[in-house]
């Protein structure tokens, strides 16, 4: 019998399989177990004109600030304790990011289920009567084939947003363990829609905080939290911390003072911001890992 495929890559590796103009889909939930080593390398990289899809954190406020998002397609962009991502406030303010699509959150999630399913479109209530719609025109309504079921609404026919599919080329996200094929499990709380943008994707690729033997994966957790199977998966990056500044519970909880700091520097002057890429974003994984130690150790130290 022929053993599951091998689809360990590196962060570089993964990059090396984006292009220009693709739509990336980017899991977690705001400040929230993001992909934050590959957001990182693709902020490294020459990608450019990209279309990025997500419900946003610190993923869209750092690719905005380099200007490598064309189309941003969002229900909302937030570091929780800081209610709106100052880089992603300063490009709507600055009207630096070409093109906007800002749904409701279910708008956003039925457009998963839709791309998931290879479906063009799916109907739901969520936007009728909402500024959803009127900002965005080209979102259509359908009118259901079937009369509402009372009967004095018998000849009345429902109208439903047709919610378009949000379909990916390529799906970005992170979670706690996988094996060497894929298999994907989240200890957390929550799985938040990590399924949906890998099965609404081309292509997947996962990062992890630890690559564990398959056995491994259900050792101490319920093998209902294997969220995503290899099936769905074409790479599988181990990238300890690589949500970081962002929550990956139980591993660790978001950066509370590191995130202070970033936002101060995104809402603060272009040469604060400056600063803060030279000593955090100008190098690789592991130069920002390093990057991150030595600010908490000067913090302890000014004590």
């Amino acid at each position: 019998m022929s053993k599951p495929r091998e689809k360990v890559m590196t962060i570089d590796e993964v990059v090396a399989q984006l292009s220009d103009g693709m739509t990336i889909g980017i899991g977690g939930w705001g400040p929230r177990r993001k992909p934050m080593a590959l957001v990182r390398a693709i902020l490294r990289s020459d990608l450019k004109d990209l279309t990025i899809v997500s419900w946003g954190g610190a993923d869209v406020g750092l690719l905005a600030r380099a200007g490598k998002i064309k189309k941003l397609v969002y229900a909302f962009v937030s570091l929780d304790s800081i209610p709106l991502e100052p880089n992603f406030q300063r490009a709507r303010q600055n009207g630096t990011i070409p093109e906007i699509v800002e749904l409701d959150e279910g708008m956003f999630q039925t457009g998963l289920y839709a791309a998931a399913q290879r479906l063009p479109f799916l109907p739901m209530r969520a936007g009728l009567g909402s500024d959803v719609l009127v900002n965005n025109p080209w979102i259509k309504t359908v009118t259901s084939p079937y009369p509402m079921d009372t009967a004095e609404n018998a000849d009345v026919y429902e109208e439903l947003t047709a919610v378009p599919a949000l379909k990916l080329d390529v799906a970005l996200v992170h979670l706690n363990r996988a094996d060497a094929h894929g298999n994907a499990a989240y200890l957390g709380p929550d799985p938040y829609f990590d399924d949906l943008f890998v099965q609404a994707a081309d292509k997947a690729f996962v990062s992890v905080e630890q690559i564990v033997d398959t056995a491994g994966l259900t050792v101490d957790t319920p093998v209902q939290r294997l969220l995503i199977s290899r099936m769905m998966v074409d790479g599988v990056v181990e990238t300890p911390n690589g949500a970081h500044f962002t929550v990956c519970t139980p591993d660790y909880e978001r950066d509370e003072k590191f995130q202070k700091a970033y936002a101060a520097a995104a809402g603060g002057s272009d040469e604060d911001w400056a600063a803060f890429e030279e000593r955090f974003l100008s190098g690789d994984e592991d130069a920002y890992q390093a990057a991150v130690v030595a600010f908490h150790a000067e913090l302890e130290g000014a004590k």
